[in-house]
């Protein structure tokens, strides 16, 4: 029987992040590498993906890598998942972290039809993404996990309350895309189990980058919540790595909410 130890342990395993610099994502990515992965990181920037992945930890020595991948690109979906296994031999992790958004979102009072579709062109992408790693797997007969980012707004309505009169209203496109990834998770999943490849959402809760919201609305946000607080970064490792690691070997077509009690409303 596997210890504890040996289930989370990801020595030797590759792990793809799309969006790995960002405000989740740095944790996430943080996670893996403290976890033993190799842990190739993407960005639309080749001087972005390299610097980050340079500053990633490497408990056993590992060496970690850039790639250039814009998942609303196909052709860069497929270049740069080429240029992962060049780069680290293989993937055996997918996380789909990266979020393609217009600078200044709109709400369903003002959002444009281009806008709407943009957001929900994500949802390609990330099938793309994970498609790529299932036929990797399958080519080199071993087994993989795919782990994609959904939100606590993929499983319920918003709470409008907390923007009115501070914010534009949550975006439905962002809802919309949220909610499909969640279920595309669970359709892929039970078409690939066959091929030894799983595939979970990992769904947070409110995790608002520092000073990057109004204080009203965090307030407002925070009196909703069950735990009366915004979730930090660093409570996403965890469950990064057991949707990645072994610890979840029978876990797929799972959507794991890490939103402070949100959903349990």
């Amino acid at each position: 029987m596997p210890t504890v130890q040996q289930l989370f342990d990801l020595s030797g395993r590759v792990a793809l992040i799309t969006g790995a610099s960002g405000h989740l994502g740095n944790a996430m990515s943080h996670a893996l590498a403290e976890a033993g992965a190799t842990v190739v990181v993407s960005s639309r920037r080749v001087e972005t993906a390299n610097d980050f992945a340079a500053s990633l930890p490497s408990p056993n020595g590992t060496q970690h890598f850039g790639v250039v991948l814009d998942q609303m690109d196909a052709d860069s979906i497929n270049s740069g998942f080429a240029d992962a296994i060049a780069k680290a031999g293989r993937v055996d992790i997918l996380v789909n972290n990266g979020l393609h958004r217009e600078s200044a979102a709109h709400d369903w009072t003002d959002v444009t039809p281009e806008e709407f579709s943009t957001h929900i062109a994500n949802n390609t992408g990330y099938f793309f993404l994970a498609k790529r790693l299932r036929d990797h797997i399958v080519q080199r007969r071993s087994s993989g996990s795919i782990v994609m980012i959904g939100s606590m707004y993929g499983v319920v309505g918003s709470y409008p309350a907390a923007y009115e009169g501070v914010s534009i209203a949550s975006p439905v496109q962002y809802h919309a895309l949220k909610g499909g990834t969640i279920h595309m998770c669970r359709h892929l999943a039970v078409y690939w189990a066959k091929d030894n490849v799983r595939v979970n959402c990992l769904s947070p809760g409110p995790f608002p980058i520092p000073n990057k919201i109004h204080p009203e609305m965090e307030r407002r946000l925070c009196e909703r919540s069950p735990m009366q607080r915004m979730g930090r970064a660093d409570e996403l490792k965890g469950a990064i790595v057991y949707l990645a690691s072994d610890a979840s070997s029978y876990v797929t077509g799972q959507n794991l909410l890490v939103d402070g009690g949100w959903t349990a409303w």
